[in-house]
């Protein structure tokens, strides 16, 4: 069993349900998993930042900066966010964990979920497989 880190920033609490959504996504496959905001963060394995203005949040901008820190190489991540009309943020959080953190990303790739969506049970389906298969890639089924 694995331990994962779900941290998320959410200003209008879509996304921390999303959060706690792919936690138990997580806890679904077997491995223990967390969400917390992200200034309650001490490691990490997943991200969560909700697209404003077409971006990320400056705040969570300064979080990767943080996370950069971290040592994640090899490290399973995902990246996910909500919003009400545009979703940049989860794609620009993904290519920097994969490409500058250098983790091994979700093969799911990143998740964009509608605000309106987030708490019906599709949206929580959804979020929950997420989790499943970030929990998957954590513990892989051994080969028979």
């Amino acid at each position: 069993m694995k331990r994962a880190m779900v941290a998320y920033y959410s200003r209008t609490g879509k996304t921390e349900k999303m959060a706690r959504y792919i936690a138990e996504g997580i806890r679904f496959s077997g491995n223990e998993a967390e969400a917390l905001k992200i200034s309650e963060v001490k490691s990490e394995k997943a991200f969560e930042g909700p697209t404003y203005h077409k971006d990320m949040t400056e705040n969570f901008k300064t979080f990767l900066f943080l996370a950069q820190k971290g040592n994640l190489a090899g490290k399973v991540g995902g990246a996910f966010g909500s919003s009400t009309h545009s979703s940049e943020a989860p794609g620009a959080i993904a290519d920097t964990m994969e490409h500058v953190f250098k983790m091994r990303m979700s093969r799911l790739g990143p998740f964009k979920l509608m605000e309106d969506k987030v708490e019906t049970p599709e949206g929580m389906k959804a979020c929950h497989d997420y989790g499943r298969a970030i929990g998957e890639q954590l513990s892989p089924r051994p080969a028979i």
